[in-house]
Order: structure tokens, then sequence, then C-alpha cells
């Protein structure tokens, strides 16, 4: 008996989102295709730092001010806790998690690059966010997961992920995805904001991550449905999208709010 072949990666992929983006599929796929790094700053007195401007608006959108106390569950690389950090000030309190040792210290030189008269007290912390909440209950009065996800334009643009692509791998990280996201709502305190996003562009991973929380979970979070007019709207949430954006994204975001218990 010969071996059956295998149908290449790249077809499956693109079979795959085909399914999903359907007419649009095309220019979307060219347009993550192209590469676009942005040098943002943060504000006059941060020096610039690489970053998607579709991060840095999503960033903005959490609810933070001065005297904060705020967890970024999957901090690193840094870019969108800079955002934060400048937004609380020094007398704030910032939480960084991420699981890779090596990230993290990237991460504590994004942070550290902040002067000491604006940067607010920060701890750098490596635990598994999926049970985050199991120990810090009712702790943050903002939460920010922008949770590990398909990254499909990273993908089409490295052979090696392109390669190794496979169906289930949303669907594993969809699972995850909604542990951190359950995660985040315990550690949250009552009329506090979580701003879920991922840069993924798969329905799977955002807008069904977000039903889920609503399903399981629907007397306890309402949405804040206010949509900036540079984003598109979805069922939850909204997407930032390249092919419409000139180039920006792609970057899929949901504001919440844990509503407060009346009893």
């Amino acid at each position: 008996m010969g071996k059956k072949n295998k149908q290449d990666p790249s077809l499956l992929f693109d079979q795959y989102y085909r399914e999903i983006w359907c007419d649009r599929w095309l220019d979307l796929k060219e347009a993550l295709k192209e590469e676009k790094n942005t040098q943002v700053s943060i504000d006059e007195t941060t020096p610039p730092y690489w970053l998607d401007e579709a991060s840095l608006l999503t960033a903005s959108l959490l609810p933070v001010s001065i005297g904060s106390t705020v967890l970024d569950m999957c901090a690193a690389p840094g870019g969108k806790s800079l955002v934060l950090a400048r937004a609380m000030g020094k007398t704030g309190f910032l939480t960084a998690n991420d699981r890779s040792p090596d990230r993290r210290e990237r991460l504590r030189k994004v942070l550290y690059s902040l002067t000491d008269d604006i940067r607010p007290e920060i701890r750098i912390t490596g635990f598994n966010a999926e049970s985050w909440g199991l120990y810090e209950k009712d702790v943050y009065d903002a939460v920010l997961l922008d949770a590990p996800c398909s990254s499909e334009r990273h993908v089409l643009n490295d052979e090696k992920y392109l390669s190794q692509w496979s169906q289930t791998r949303p669907k594993r990280l969809a699972i995850s995805q909604y542990a951190m996201l359950s995660s985040a709502l315990m550690a949250v305190k009552e009329g506090g904001y979580i701003l879920y996003s991922t840069c993924s562009i798969n329905p799977g991973e955002n807008e069904e991550v977000v039903q889920k929380l609503f399903k399981r979970h629907a007397m306890e979070v309402e949405e804040i449905q206010e949509i900036p007019s540079w984003a598109e709207k979805r069922k939850y949430g909204a997407m930032v999208l390249p092919d419409k954006s000139g180039g920006r994204g792609p970057m899929y975001f949901c504001l919440l709010k844990k509503v407060k218990n009346e009893e």
C-alpha cells in the first residue's frame, strides 16, 4: 500500500480562511502578506517603539487612569503594557505577566524605559494566565488580555510556520483563550473592565470566545459597545483589518465590564 498524499498545509490554510472570509479573502490575504511595522511614540516623553498602530489604539481603549491597579495577563513584548503604564502614572500598580523568561526580560526593559517620575509600581510575573483568577480574585480595576492566538499575518509571512499549520491549532487556542478570559473575569473587581484582544482573523478565537463567556456568565458581564470609527463591528467586539485600514492590524478587541452585584 502506498502512502496517502498529505495536502499542502498552505493550501489547507488558504481553503480554511477562504471559507470564513469568502469574497474578501483574496484582498485580505494580500494585505496580510505586506509586512508593516510602525514606529510609534506613546507620548513625547517615551522613546519610539515598534508597534502596529492598531495595537496602540486598542490598548488605549482600556479605561485606565492615574492610580489604577491593572493586570496585563500576556504582556510581552510590552508595547501595550507601555501604553497602560503611561496612563496609570506613578501612583498606579501594574502587574505584567508572561510565562516565557526571555520575553519577560524584554518586557522588563520596555517598561523600565519609562522615567522614574511617571513609571507606576511594576510587578513582572511568569504565571499561568489560565488559572490566575483562582489566586487573585476581585483585585484589579482593569485587566488586559491580549491572548496568544493564530497570528495569521505572521504565519503567512513565515514558510516554517505555514508548513506546520493545522486546523486543530485554532481550536486548541480557543480553549486556552476562554480559560484566560474566564480567569480575567475572576481577577477584575466588580465594576472593573476587561479588554480582550487578539491579532487573529479567526472568529473562533475572537467573538466566539466572548460569546462563550456570555453564555456561561451572562449575569456577571456586559459589553461596552462604543465602537471607534477606525474599527469594524463584529457580533461581539470589533476588528481592525489591514485591507480596509491602510495596513493596520489585524486586531480584534472587545471591551467588557464586570457587573456589580446588587445584593
